[in-house]
């Protein structure tokens, strides 16, 4: 055995025992209460990966990210989160593991500005149903009932001619119900340049789109379970046309089934995306679909199926 493979031996048993003992081990939803504003949620992963204890952060909005720069000791963690530029301080994180749960401080420039509150991610390692309810209209075609925008004042969705369109950027649209597990059809007509997504309990980003910077990223192109899961099937892109649907979320595992292909199949989602609404993951929640990016979107056929009782 040579030496160099020896510390590569040692630096990932040392990895491995040191995630192990860490009751931050594993995945964490996260409620950040700054100093002014209102509460949002973030999620994080403490993960043993090829013998290295990796860390990755869910922040309030985009995608997930890597985090290189952590000091992880027993029960205290010290994140980077972002480094200073010419036109922004240091980022840190300080986080404690005490009594199951983690709480902790955001600094920046040093000074504290938010306070971070969180719970262990659960499981929710649910079996498939014996089976599903009828389809149920979820959108009439006439009117948003059951449908609420979520900043009123910057409405621009309505019924057009049988259709859920958004005519420009602005409000997010909210169910007024919320649901568990379930199966979710609907059509969409994406505009070229479009992007919106369905988010599912209010938590998980179904990404639409036809925005020419995610043509080649799988990770956030139509179809992705946004920075998260991306489509197993690349089908092409044809913005302008009307496209089907079927979702199948039961716990945190999700098929997608897009234009009759099978593109994600019983994948794990490992936590909220951003813009979720909450990081409570054990709660139902309602569907929200993305209308602040751009108009020009047309949703139809909005079903929902939930499990037989």
């Amino acid at each position: 055995m040579t030496q160099r493979l020896r510390l590569a031996l040692l630096a990932g048993t040392v990895a491995a025992l040191l995630h192990a003992a860490s009751p931050l081990a594993g995945r964490w939803d996260l409620t950040v209460t700054p100093k002014t504003g209102a509460p949002y949620p973030d999620w994080m992963e403490l993960a043993e990966s090829g013998g290295k204890t990796t860390l990755r952060i869910q922040p309030r909005a985009g995608g997930a990210r890597m985090i290189p720069d952590f000091q992880l000791s027993g029960s205290r963690l010290h994140v980077v989160f972002s480094k200073a530029d010419q036109k922004n301080p240091e980022i840190t994180w300080d986080l404690e593991a005490s009594g199951g749960n983690v709480k902790g401080t955001i600094l920046r420039g040093g000074t504290a500005v938010a306070e971070i509150a969180g719970v262990p991610a659960p499981k929710l390692d649910r079996k498939p149903p014996a089976a599903w309810s009828e389809p149920e209209s979820l959108f009439n075609g006439k009117d948003l009932t059951g449908w609420a925008p979520m900043t009123p004042n910057n409405n621009h969705w309505k019924a057009d001619n049988g259709d859920l369109l958004n005519t420009t950027g602005g409000a997010n649209l909210k169910s007024t119900r919320a649901f568990n597990d379930f199966k979710l059809h609907f059509e969409v007509n994406c505009p070229d340049d479009g992007n919106s997504g369905i988010y599912l309990r209010g938590r998980y980003e179904l990404q639409i789109e036809y925005q020419a910077v995610d043509a080649n990223d799988p990770y956030h192109s139509i179809g992705s379970i946004y920075s998260f899961v991306p489509p197993s099937v690349m089908l092409p892109r044809t913005p302008g046309k009307w496209e089907t649907f079927d979702v199948t979320l039961v716990g945190r595992r999700i098929t997608v089934v897009r234009n009759g292909v099978k593109t994600i199949d019983n994948q794990e989602i490992p936590g909220p995306t951003g813009g979720a609404l909450d990081s409570n993951e054990a709660a139902p929640g309602p569907f929200y679909i993305q209308g602040d990016h751009t108009g020009g979107i047309r949703y139809r056929k909005i079903t929902i199926q939930v499990p037989k009782l």
